[in-house]
């Protein structure tokens, strides 16, 4: 099967479900439009109303009206949202990832990633995020006299804006703690993905999210997705480092809060002491996880010199043993890119190595045998510093391999970019390899696997550092960040300052034994 059966292609794809949901789009003949093709087949699969500036902002009303009465409901209330929604993505998990392939061209493992990631999300803050929203008390200067708490209250409305390599976990997997911290969203997918978004947002209405609160609109990035963060109380961003700069500093202008998850460049290092089979196919898996069209996927391949000759054999007999497909088969490894755009980059990449040097060691070939936009996984050796594939991100299956002698050469390779998302170390000693991680100047790091071990960790938190973004999605600073913090204290009996006959000498002399006394004591 090489796309969604005709029947289950018109249930799913409803177009009517995208002239309803997408926000302030009257459906009718003079909308402008947007076709979607289907990356498979390259054939028509949806045609997407395009909102205007005006839309958004309308949006943006809209969820500022509905979300202070969401915010005034027991978090409690708003968990077992969550969780109902949890168990209405379990149920429909089939019908999403059909539409997500659809979408998306991404192999039906790698769509099932994205519901399970949403599950996680929506578990998770439902169960450990009414701690982290809880009051927090705590003492002042002098104990009992002294006295206060932290409040959190929610931003307001969070406009995010999100790319199509992900259309669930980019879109959707943020707005769950938005949403449980008492926020509304105004979200823009991108173009390509927007079913995807409006499918998980039916269920999340389904399972008691106010209609008005969740708001959907679609366009150019240029146009509605700069509305989107002109609009937001805050701004969730996933996208380029090129595209994120920009974003810092619409954010900056209007002093609003803004997470960035951008670019990569991510290593792998293959320690002496790797299970080099299970590192081959551990690699092989990384450089060609949703075709290469992760953030977090690898393209920089680091191996020990003292088994690089009997690695690199290995990695490319493990590249060349992945499967290419399109469709429901759960056995394909390996889905299609998802544009002739981004075909055309791609083997840009690759072509231009190769014409100045560097060696093909398998891939490096479309397949349009299979579909308009396949390209086989790709592993290069000897490019070199003036080749743009060094240095800058392909975004497709496509990873370049070099050599460093011991831990520290290796490590010092893996920190040769401007980059810091995710990094993989592969050893037989895991207390080695998680010094080798710590080294390692990437916001993620994962021993012995590829992204799966950081990513799912949902109580971890994950983000880059450098120009791969700002900030981090999962863990408690994955909810508090669509929060603001608040401070209540209270003084009892006499002032912190000078009073009556108590001069400002006295005060600095009480003051200062009381300090001492204090650190003596062990108070914090």
């Amino acid at each position: 099967m090489t796309d969604l059966a005709t029947e289950r292609r018109s249930e799913l794809l409803d177009p009517q479900l995208i002239d309803r949901l997408v926000a302030g789009i009257a459906a009718g003949p003079d909308v402008e439009r947007q076709r979607v093709l289907a990356p498979f087949t390259g054939e028509p699969l949806v045609d997407v109303p395009m909102s205007s500036v005006e839309d958004v902002e309308r949006a943006y009303v809209d969820a500022r009206e509905t979300q202070h009465a969401w915010a005034d409901r027991p978090v409690a209330d708003r968990a077992e949202v969550l969780l109902r929604w949890h168990d209405l993505v379990l149920d429909h998990r089939m019908d999403l990832v059909d539409v997500v392939q659809a979408e998306s061209g991404k192999s039906r493992l790698s769509a099932y990633e994205e519901v399970v990631d949403l599950a996680l999300h929506c578990r998770y803050y439902a169960r450990r995020g009414p701690a982290m929203l809880r009051r927090r008390r705590a003492t002042g200067l002098v104990p009992v006299l002294t006295r206060g708490y932290e409040v959190r209250h929610p931003k307001g409305v969070v406009g995010i804006v999100s790319p199509w390599n992900y259309p669930i976990v980019t879109a959707v997997c943020d707005a769950v703690p938005a949403l449980l911290a008492g926020n509304g969203v105004v979200l823009r997918p991108d173009t390509q993905v927007t079913l995807s978004a409006l499918r998980v947002r039916e269920l999340a209405v389904r399972a008691g999210v106010p209609e008005g609160l969740w708001q959907v609109v679609a366009g150019p990035g240029r146009v509605v997705g700069q509305a989107v963060v002109d609009g937001g109380d805050y701004v969730q961003f996933t996208g380029s480092t090129e595209t994120g700069r920009h974003v810092a500093v619409s954010a900056a202008r209007r002093l609003v809060g803004a997470r960035l998850e951008l670019g990569g460049k991510n290593p792998l290092l293959v320690l002496s002491d790797a299970d080099l089979d299970r590192a081959a196919a551990g690699t092989a898996r990384a450089i060609s996880a949703n075709a290469g069209q992760l953030c977090v996927s690898i393209e920089r391949v680091l191996v020990d010199r003292a088994v690089v000759d009997t690695f690199v054999p290995r990695l490319v007999e493990a590249m060349r043993r992945l499967r290419l497909g399109a469709g429901d088969d759960w056995s394909v490894e390996v889905g299609t890119l998802v544009s002739a755009d981004q075909l055309e980059r791609v083997s840009g990449y690759v072509d231009d190595a190769v014409a100045r040097g560097a060696r093909l060691l398998t891939g490096g070939r479309a397949r349009p045998d299979l579909g308009p936009y396949f390209y086989e996984p790709t592993l290069l050796e000897g490019v070199t510093p003036d080749m743009p594939a060094y240095g800058e991100e392909v975004f497709g299956p496509v990873a370049w391999v070099a050599s460093a002698a011991g831990d520290d050469a290796l490590v010092e390779a893996a920190n040769d970019s401007p980059y810091g998302l995710n990094a993989s170390v592969w050893t037989s000693d895991l207390r080695r390899g998680r010094a080798v991680a710590e080294r390692i100047r990437c916001g993620t790091v994962n021993v012995n696997e590829v992204y799966g071990a950081t990513w799912s960790a949902t109580a971890l938190p994950m983000g880059g550092m450098g120009d791969s973004g700002l900030g981090r999605r999962h863990g408690p600073e994955g909810l508090q960040k669509f929060t603001e913090s608040q401070t209540v204290a209270w003084q009892r009996g006499f002032p912190l300052a000078p009073f009556g006959p108590f001069t400002a000498e006295h005060f600095e002399r009480a003051t200062t034994a009381w300090l001492r006394v204090a650190k003596a004591a062990h108070l914090r």
